[in-house]
């Protein structure tokens, strides 16, 4: 049986091989169960990796072959190379797989009894004093992508929702059932994992700001595109890289180092601090709640 053991670290080993119809399968399955792309891509490789790296090299010819020792060096092997919450993501993806493959071939799961590689508490990171100010200032202006950024930024600010999410937003001025911008009431449609379909508030300042950005978006070349979001220079709409580049481009104008999901941290912190803040200032507020009081 191979050993594996660390080693500097190289691009990911993707030929499953023989083993690889019933990773094509298990793939099929979460797309028929509506997961979404990136979902997809994970899991399916997180198996491939497997199967490629451990059980071809331990001479294993199929998936009822595979013992829980196998997933355990894997993982052990995971970490001796990667954060722990890295190693936990493989083992989450490597357990879905696993149920899926017993109970459509009824062979035993490896994986049964097994638990999840410990992910050591990390503080959440979250903007300095000063720092969204300071990200708001880089976008001042009055052209078309000094709004559009300003824009993405503000929207993030309030909602903290997705990367993906963002991009992912239709706006049609003429016909509200295809537009999920409604600045009247301050409201975005927006569509997450698995494809479920949320409406997020904005702020006042928010909703301002997009509304400069829709008076400039107007104008372009594009305008009757169905994305929200369209390149400068009259170019089309962007996708979620592009969005990420911008905000990381902002960021970096003002030296701060920022990403998408970091308006996500940001927004949870600063609403549990509001309820806290709320709890102190009204004591057995939720116990009142709790009993309709």
């Amino acid at each position: 049986m191979t050993t594996l053991t660390p080693h500097s670290r190289q691009p990911k080993q993707l030929d499953a091989g023989m083993l690889q119809p019933e990773v094509s399968s298990f793939r099929l399955y979460l797309a028929a169960e509506g997961k979404a792309a990136r979902t997809l891509r994970t899991y399916t490789e997180a198996v491939q990796w497997f199967a490629a790296h451990l059980l071809r090299e331990a001479g294993r010819a199929g998936w009822e072959e595979v013992g829980r020792q196998d997933v355990q060096r894997w993982i052990v092997w995971l970490l001796d190379r990667y954060s722990a919450a890295y190693a936990s993501n493989q083992y989450r993806a490597l357990q879905q797989f696993f149920k899926w493959l017993a109970a459509e071939e009824e062979i035993p799961d490896p994986m049964a009894g097994l638990r999840p590689p410990r992910v050591p508490d990390k503080p959440v990171p979250v903007f300095a004093a000063g720092d969204l100010s300071r990200l708001e200032r880089a976008c001042a202006g009055r052209g078309f992508t000094e709004r559009r950024d300003a824009a993405m930024i503000a929207v993030f600010r309030a909602t903290g929702i997705r990367l993906s999410e963002l991009a992912g937003i239709r706006y049609d001025p003429d016909d509200l059932r295809r537009s999920d911008v409604d600045l009247w009431h301050r409201e975005i449609t927006v569509r997450g994992k698995g494809r479920k379909t949320r409406t997020v508030k904005i702020s006042y300042d928010a909703a301002r700001s997009l509304d400069r950005y829709l008076r400039v978006r107007a104008k372009h070349v594009q305008a009757r595109r169905a994305q929200l979001w369209l390149g400068a220079g009259n170019r089309g709409p962007m996708t979620a890289s592009g969005i990420y580049q911008v905000i990381v481009r902002r960021g970096g104008q003002c030296g701060i180092d920022v990403f998408p999901h970091g308006f996500r941290h940001h927004f949870s912190h600063t609403w549990q601090m509001g309820r806290v803040a709320l709890d102190a200032t009204f004591p057995g507020r939720r116990d009142r709640e709790s009993i309709g009081a």
